[in-house]
């Protein structure tokens, strides 16, 4: 049989998602292509790689197998380019970066542009993900690196401290929580929410919520942890958004901000490997610099 490079990079990204409308996305490729390749796979094979089922797909005990020696043909691909990238100009390389919302938006870009200034021959694949997909992930060797929450499962992983990650609840100067310094997420039911537009944290949030067996109220989903706070200032609803976010919005989006009491708002980020991995030269440049940023 004869996969080519394409094919097992989307192989694991299907087995990773868990699905094959998600791994596709995640692969650059069309559902219908993504389809077609898989059902090519199996049929050069002879070997049904994927059960599929209602909640989505799971790897035979074959396709496992091919899972394992995809991860190890690609990683291997990953260090050769690593390592071969500091004799040839030309060569580029990839490190695949898994990390949560907090992580990509208020922590990553400062940390990375240094580093991606001395390193223009490498390129970064950076998705988002929750904490305990990412864990999972980086311990199957899916992804050479992951920013996540240290209470995530971290078996198979080596992990070293990275950033503290607050969330806040941010309100308007006229909402009659202001004259509160902290509230727990429970007294907030009532509220009208302006929450993400999608992404891991507020998967976060949302899974907090069914906790305390509540769905909460949303008047409108955003992208921007700015937009957030400025409708809250407006006294649209409220937010939760990270603390760094809350600080940079300020005084001018008109919100006040609130500490978040419950132990899941506070939130040590650390960054990991899988244990014994062997990075290329440029992934462990990166968590190097990742460290010492």
């Amino acid at each position: 049989m004869r996969f080519d490079l394409t094919d097992l990079r989307l192989f694991l990204a299907v087995v990773d998602a868990g699905s094959i409308t998600h791994g596709a996305a995640d692969a650059g490729l069309s559902l219908a292509a993504a389809s077609e390749r898989l059902r090519d796979m199996e049929a050069l094979g002879e070997v049904i790689l994927l059960e599929r089922g209602r909640r989505g797909i799971s790897p035979t005990e074959a396709g496992e197998a091919l899972a394992h020696h995809a991860r190890v043909i690609l990683g291997q691909i990953r260090q050769m380019h690593g390592e071969l990238g500091e004799y040839a100009r030309g060569l580029r390389s990839t490190i695949s970066i898994l990390a949560n919302t907090a992580a990509i938006s208020e922590h990553l870009p400062e940390r990375l542009a240094s580093w991606m200034a001395a390193n223009p021959q490498v390129d970064l694949q950076l998705k988002e993900r929750q904490s305990l997909e990412i864990a999972r992930s980086v311990a199957a060797g899916h992804a050479e690196i992951g920013i996540l929450s240290a209470a995530a499962d971290m078996a198979g992983l080596a992990v070293r401290p990275f950033a503290m990650d607050r969330l806040v609840v941010v309100v308007s100067k006229g909402h009659p929580l202001a004259r509160e310094s902290r509230v727990r997420f429970a007294d907030l039911v009532d509220e009208h929410f302006i929450g993400l537009a999608g992404g891991a944290l507020q998967d976060h949030i949302d899974v907090q919520a069914g906790r305390i067996g509540i769905r909460l109220k949303t008047r409108m989903r955003l992208r921007d942890f700015g937009a957030i706070c400025r409708l809250a200032g407006a006294d649209i609803g409220i937010g939760i958004v990270p603390e760094t976010a809350a600080r940079r919005a300020g005084r001018s989006s008109g919100i006040v901000v609130l500490r978040l009491s419950d132990d899941w708002a506070t939130r040590q980020l650390v960054v990991c490997t899988a244990e014994r991995a062997e990075l290329s030269i440029h992934a462990r440049s990166l968590l190097d610099h990742l460290m010492s940023a």
